[in-house]
């Protein structure tokens, strides 16, 4: 999620003067925005050694700590909002990192590529894996260990124990509400413990 606008459709579900945890926060760019615009305070989670040099160079808080290894140094609602950005994908563990995510804040928001949106069938449907602005990478050489879609996470979700507060889709920045499993290049959630 690259577009400014879609940061900022975030950034606008983060109650100003919130505790923020930004699990794989990379460059530290949205809680610098978070912190300089919205009076929040906390610090991210990110393992690439370049994306944790970022943001100390945006004086941002961040930890360097592998997210699979869980979040048991943080205390049970530690934080108001927990980020989870374009992390989902990435994890092995994706059920526990969700719980100790709800575990950890108040409230959580998460957002993956989804994998459901209609250019992706499309391509799956000529015999090919999708590339896209979402899904920037080859079938070959991609970070990604998982592919979900919208309807997915909200069976994750509800197997996961996390009661859905918000749902909703994004592409090229603007919000999506109407079919966002067909629509949206990106699924965003805002989630707590049910």
């Amino acid at each position: 999620m690259d577009a400014r606008t879609g940061l900022d459709q975030i950034a606008a579900l983060v109650p100003p003067g919130s505790r923020v945890l930004d699990l794989g926060c990379g460059s530290g760019a949205l809680l610098a925005h978070l912190r300089d615009e919205r009076g929040c305070r906390g610090f991210g989670i990110e393992i690439d050694d370049a994306l944790v040099a970022q943001c100390i160079r945006r004086d941002v808080k961040v930890l360097q700590l592998n997210l699979e290894d869980g979040l048991s140094l943080f205390d049970d609602d530690s934080f108001d909002v927990v980020l989870q950005l374009d992390t989902l994908q990435n994890l092995r563990h994706t059920a526990q990192l969700l719980r100790e995510t709800a575990r950890v804040g108040h409230q959580a928001i998460v957002s993956f590529p989804n994998f459901a949106h209609w250019p992706h069938r499309l391509s799956v449907l000529r015999g090919r894996m999708p590339v896209s602005k979402a899904l920037p990478y080859q079938w070959f050489d991609t970070p990604n260990i998982r592919v979900g879609t919208f309807a997915d996470f909200e069976v994750l979700a509800q197997q996961c124990g996390l009661r859905v507060i918000d749902a909703f889709g994004l592409h090229e920045g603007r919000r999506v509400d109407h079919w966002p499993n067909l629509m949206a290049s990106t699924a965003v959630f805002r989630f707590e413990r049910a």
